[in-house]
């Protein structure tokens, strides 16, 4: 594959960067690690440094600038805009450009990280080579009216050198000196950037590949509560795709989302406003959907006759019977209480659960 690719289309810096900080963080910060240790300091100095970072990718770059989920004062822009920086993906301007054009185009030939070219052309390679010209920002000219996002875009590198490799190690040295700073730009830098980066990147392969998709089959995104653990709340990438502009991508009460819970809290403390979600029946209709269009594609698979085909058949007649309720309550224009949709879906929960059961 490599070998195929000419020199000019290799994106040499990018390529370099991705490459060489990878390498440090699994060579000299190991070394870092066994001859000074990991004191609690440099652990919660990283952790810090991939929380401010990671969520202003999901919470900034994601659902505020990419997909205007939500609206936010101009200290979390901001802060967003600074931190998501220091993730070293580009500015908000070209990231929510490529993420627009990713949903408009995705699993096609216009979606930058298409699943469809290979997860490792979605993962990193998308990145690594220019196999096409970069397109204008021609889907983005909302952003390109806020002062903070052209300021940002401006200065982008300056501001992602100094807050991920001047910053740590001065406050490092302020703490305990030379191997202190050293380890600060090792772990809360170099190793903190790779964290964050390949995080974001497995949203665009790993959640394209494993998974359920509950509310649509059109294209490969998919439901993953592990995936959601290691990428701030985005795992649920199925829910996302059917429903972009919702500030939640765990839906679900249980589901982890920090993200949500922290765009919710600051919405509570006068920092975020206009939370757009989708109507819970609006949700519960297209999980309907695709749940009887699963349950119809297993019946035309298995023998008639079957100990599974009556299982499958019963569970069907049950969905057949959650969707007449729902054409009822919409024919006859009643309102949808906090009762009725609760009865609706317990029966589709209940139908999903015995679905799963059948490994469908």
């Amino acid at each position: 594959m490599f070998l195929r690719i000419p020199a000019d289309r290799i994106n040499w810096k990018t390529s370099i960067f991705l490459i060489g900080t990878l390498f440090l963080s699994l060579t000299v910060v190991p070394l870092y690690l066994w001859k000074f240790g990991l004191d609690g300091f440099q652990f919660a100095f990283f952790w810090l440094m991939v929380g401010c970072t990671g969520f202003s990718i999901t919470l900034g770059y994601h659902r505020l600038f990419s997909h205007l989920a939500f609206k936010a004062h101009w200290t979390v822009r901001l802060f967003t805009l600074i931190f998501g920086a220091a993730a070293f993906e580009n500015s908000a301007l070209m990231w929510s450009s490529e993420h627009r054009r990713h949903h408009k185009h995705v699993d096609h030939e216009d979606d930058p990280y298409d699943i469809s070219k290979g997860f490792f052309h979605a993962h990193i390679g998308w990145l690594l080579f220019k196999l096409k010209p970069s397109p204008p920002f021609d889907n983005v000219a909302d952003l390109q009216r806020d002062k903070l996002v052209t300021w940002q875009h401006k200065h982008v590198q300056t501001i992602a050198f100094i807050i991920s490799f001047i910053v740590p190690p001065i406050v490092g040295y302020a703490r305990g000196g030379w191997n202190s700073a050293l380890g600060s730009f090792l772990l809360a830098g170099v190793a903190r950037v790779v964290f964050v980066q390949h995080a974001t990147f497995c949203i665009n392969s790993m959640c394209h590949t494993l998974g359920k998709r509950p509310y649509s089959t059109r294209c490969s995104a998919r439901d993953s509560w592990l995936l959601a653990v290691f990428t701030f709340g985005e795992g649920y990438h199925n829910y996302h795709h059917e429903f972009q502009h919702d500030y939640r991508n765990g839906v679900k009460p249980w589901q982890f989302d920090p993200t949500k819970w922290i765009i919710w809290t600051l919405s509570k403390l006068g920092l975020t406003s206009n939370l757009r979600r989708v109507p819970s029946e609006k949700i519960l209709l297209a999980q309907l959907g695709e749940t009887q269009r699963q349950v119809e594609t297993k019946l035309s698979t298995v023998t008639e006759g079957n100990a599974e085909h009556g299982l499958l058949l019963t569970v069907y007649e049950r969905l057949q019977t959650v969707a007449a309720q729902w054409e009822k309550y919409r024919d006859e224009q009643l309102e949808i209480t906090r009762e009725m949709l609760g009865e609706l879906q317990r029966a589709l929960r209940a139908a999903i659960w015995q679905l799963n059961g059948l490994a469908v």
